[in-house]
């Protein structure tokens, strides 16, 4: 390998990192992904100490073709991000053995980036384009060697109990108690959203305590403590609540790339393409799984 003229400062970008190796910066987010190039996340983005890099090329010069030995990064078999009924009940039918986190989309994001699981489920609008999920994630992790595919469509919208005061839409909150989700959550920042919208001004609305699944949330409402949920219509119909459709969002799952290959995955997305999953999804109702497995985004 020909010497390499660094720059005369501490620490490199992706992009001066790839011109010194005469890579693509593609190349280079894998090698930081897996953890074969010494780098830091400490900014928020990923740079590259100038003197590790020399040593790291220095023992490729004396017969390593992959740089000094550093351990990849092993994520935990997890599954993060948001809670939902059909994908909860599929990782323990399949028996694949993956463990779950979940509390919020956003959280799940985060940690994902940070090598906490193998795969983060989320439901994030992103009021500019309109469109669900890919924009924070080409945004979040685009330094992570991950894929986003598609888990379902779900119908949300207002649930509340027979019998009382019929909700005809987001307006009819006011003056009402409803049940909050955490502000990591996906569901949080779309009910905002669409409250805003409507120019229905949250201090009008008595929020209850704070539900962290969707379970929880509908939960709530079926016991009297709060007249309204912002929830699921599976939810909804499990617990026997009346259910008012306000929108279809889109439920996907951010997955690292090897572990995507590997055992437990595999036989959780294989279990998903059976007729039992497809006969639970329709006893739970306000699914659509037709395009589950799809590529959303790819890093």
């Amino acid at each position: 390998m020909e010497d390499i003229a660094f720059p005369d400062h501490e620490y490199l970008t992706v992009k001066e990192l790839a011109e010194l190796l005469r890579l693509k910066e593609r190349k280079i987010y894998d090698l930081a992904s897996s953890g074969a190039v010494p780098c830091s996340r400490a900014t928020g983005k990923l740079l590259f100490p100038a003197a590790e890099i020399r040593a790291w090329i220095e023992q490729a010069k004396t017969g390593s073709a992959t740089g000094p030995s550093v351990r990849p990064v092993v994520r935990p078999q997890i599954v993060l991000g948001s809670h939902d009924p059909l994908l909860d009940w599929a990782i323990r039918q399949s028996r694949c053995g993956l463990a779950t986190y979940y509390d919020g989309s956003l959280d799940g994001l985060d940690r994902f980036v940070g090598g906490e699981g193998i795969a983060a489920g989320m439901h994030i609008h992103d009021a500019a384009s309109g469109t669900w999920n890919a924009p924070v994630v080409a945004t979040s992790a685009a330094d992570q060697n991950a894929v986003l595919i598609s888990f379902a469509k779900r119908q949300r919208g207002l649930v509340f109990r027979a019998g009382d005061h019929i909700l005809s839409g987001l307006s009819d909150l006011a003056g009402r108690r409803i049940v909050p989700r955490q502000p990591e959550s996906g569901t949080d920042t779309l009910f905002r959203e669409l409250v805003g919208k409507q120019g229905l001004d949250l201090s009008q609305l008595t929020f209850t305590d704070v539900a962290r699944t969707e379970d929880e949330a509908v939960e709530a409402v079926r016991r009297g403590d709060a007249d309204a949920a912002f929830g699921l219509a599976a939810v909804a119909r499990s617990y026997g609540l009346e259910f008012l459709p306000i929108i279809e969002e889109e439920f996907a799952l951010l997955v690292d790339r090897r572990d995507w290959f590997e055992a437990p995955l595999q036989a959780l997305m294989t279990f998903c393409r059976t007729r039992q999953f497809a006969e639970r999804a329709d006893a739970y109702g306000g699914y659509d799984v037709t395009a589950l497995g799809t590529v959303v985004w790819n890093a």
